[in-house]
């Protein structure tokens, strides 16, 4: 059991370390709310999309490409018309409630990039083992370590940008990097064809 989920663990992080969106929608979180509360609705959005990548297999990549593009992209959007109408008085991250902040980052993390490489991986690993529990630990731990390491790193830009940028700049820059991380998931099936 524990060599199954050392196993998953170690394939899907480095299926999901490298070109990966959801580094750059951490960052983008991390930047605007606290640590914490990112972490949590980071972490209960994995342990459902891992679930349900153990559970449900092959299937994931067997949905219309499109429809998960759609789904990708309407969530990176959505998420950047919220940071958008944020009005300037609550664009600092001390007014911002740890709750609706652990929302967002469930929202943002649970609705994008289904049937990416992590998940892909979760259901080779299940197919190969046929052990649901380990295989699920150790992709949700993987997911986990990865979204650590990337609101780390938002973390530390936070406290940077706090300190020497305007909260209307990191407004207007924040929804538009998820505009374009939205955008960019449609070019990329669009690219590929599929």
């Amino acid at each position: 059991m524990l060599t199954i989920f050392l196993a998953t663990y170690g394939v899907v992080f480095v299926a999901e370390i490298v070109g990966d969106k959801l580094l750059y929608t951490t960052g983008v979180l991390a930047a605007r709310y606290s640590t914490a509360p990112i972490m949590i609705g980071m972490t209960l959005a994995f342990i459902i999309k891992m679930g349900v990548a153990v559970a449900v297999g092959e299937a994931i990549s067997s949905l219309p490409r499109l429809f998960v593009t759609g789904l990708t992209a309407a969530t990176f959007i959505g998420v950047a018309g919220a940071v958008w109408r944020k009005d300037d008085r609550r664009a600092t991250q001390k007014q911002v409630s740890a709750p609706a902040a652990a929302v967002v980052s469930f929202a943002a993390i649970l609705f994008s990039e289904w049937g990416d490489m992590g998940q892909i991986t979760a259901v080779a690993m299940s197919t190969k083992y046929h052990a649901p529990l380990p295989v699920w630990g150790g992709a949700v731990c993987a997911m986990v370590s990865k979204g650590l390491l990337a609101a780390s790193v938002g973390a530390g830009v936070r406290g940077w940008i706090q300190e020497h940028v305007p909260p209307r700049i990191v407004r207007y820059a924040g929804a538009s990097a998820l505009a374009v991380l939205g955008t960019s998931s449609v070019i990329e099936t669009l690219i590929k064809g599929r």
